[in-house]
């Protein structure tokens, strides 16, 4: 019997795909999935099986709150008004740098910093010359991916789950999502993150220009000034050839002023770097070649808030965030679902997906 030519295929007529537009189909497919995943959970499910969750009385001293944070190593705190019984906001290290430069620009004050509330903190933001951030917040149940979609419309690095309370009429702070656990609870368990295949530099995310940076010679405070003037939260500290040092996060200042010491922030980066806390977890780098699915297995095995590129000379070439990550995660690539992007106030409206990063 003789095969049937009707099964047969002509070499010639077998058209391979090359290799790029593999990975850039699978990426696609792999950031659709994502989505898909984002949109069946809830905010709730991230939570871990047991939390311990501290809520701070704006009518508490910004001296006590510090000494708070740093005695349960952690670095935010949900805010309580018990006047209104409302949640008031989030407690975070940029509200610590706000009072820092209030006092710096107004030093005959400084005598009554010890008497300072935490309701005090928007006047403060007023005094120097910053908008007041939007208190935002997000209801347990609603859609994860609504959850994150109202972060990054934010810009904010975390937001608080509020629950309502119908027979009392009060509202219930649940917990508080992150960045990080947001996408730690994606890298474990969504395995398409591991078609994400493409490098760093073909993603259009992060930040590669103008960028801040200090040397270990550098004043604290001047580094503190960047820190608010840029609204980041780390700052790569460099040698003179522009090799990567380390950095100063934000949450170093905590330590630094844990003794009270607002009137000395003349001490150099290094200087002030020797205070920080043992548990700090260290500077994670990588190149624009590393590739997505790379990064997302780091998150899924390591915490880590943020990625210094270098080169192969350790050269400082950019910064990319978790905030860049998630907004290209649901917003960045052609994925082939519904256009979405989001406005100042966390809605969504339809229009053509572009992923910039913020």
């Amino acid at each position: 019997m003789e095969p049937s030519t009707s099964s047969r295929i002509p070499i010639q007529d077998v058209q391979f795909k090359p290799t790029e537009d593999i990975i850039d189909m699978e990426q696609r497919e792999g950031v659709k999935a994502i989505r898909a995943f984002l949109r069946g959970k809830t905010a709730y499910d991230v939570l871990p099986v047991s939390f311990r969750l501290l809520v701070l009385d704006t009518s508490l001293l910004v001296r006590k709150s510090l000494n708070i944070l740093i005695q349960n190593g952690i670095v935010s705190a949900p805010l309580w008004n018990s006047r209104t019984s409302k949640f008031a906001g989030l407690l975070t290290s940029s509200d610590y740098i706000n009072v820092i430069q209030y006092y710096y620009q107004n030093p005959e004050k400084m005598d009554k910093i010890d008497q300072f509330t935490l309701d005090g903190l928007r006047d403060v933001e007023r005094a120097i010359g910053l908008q007041p951030l939007e208190t935002i917040s997000v209801h347990p149940f609603k859609r994860l991916y609504d959850a994150c979609l109202k972060m990054v419309a934010s810009k904010g690095r975390r937001i608080p789950l509020i629950d309502y309370e119908e027979e009392n009429k009060r509202e219930i702070v649940l917990s508080v999502l992150t960045q990080y656990r947001i996408l730690k609870f994606v890298a474990q368990n969504c395995k398409e993150t591991r078609m994400l295949r493409k490098p760093l530099k073909d993603l259009n995310i992060g930040v590669y220009n103008n960028l801040a940076t200090a040397t270990m010679d550098t004043p604290v405070i001047d580094v503190i000034h960047l820190l608010a003037s840029k609204g980041v939260s780390s700052i790569p500290i460099l040698d003179n050839d522009g090799v990567l040092q380390n950095i100063y996060e934000s949450i170093d200042v905590l330590t630094l002023i844990k003794g009270g010491i607002y009137n000395d922030l003349k001490l150099t980066v290094g200087e002030a770097l020797m205070r920080r806390s043992e548990e700090f977890e260290g500077v994670y780098t990588c190149t624009d070649q590393d590739r997505l699915d790379t990064v997302m297995d780091t998150i899924r095995r390591s915490r880590l808030h943020r990625l210094i590129i270098v080169d192969t000379d350790g050269k400082l070439q950019g910064i990319v965030t978790l905030g860049d990550i998630l907004q290209y995660l649901l917003l960045g690539d052609n994925a082939g679902d519904e256009s979405t992007t989001i406005s100042g106030n966390g809605s969504k409206e339809s229009v053509n997906n572009d992923g910039d990063s913020t």
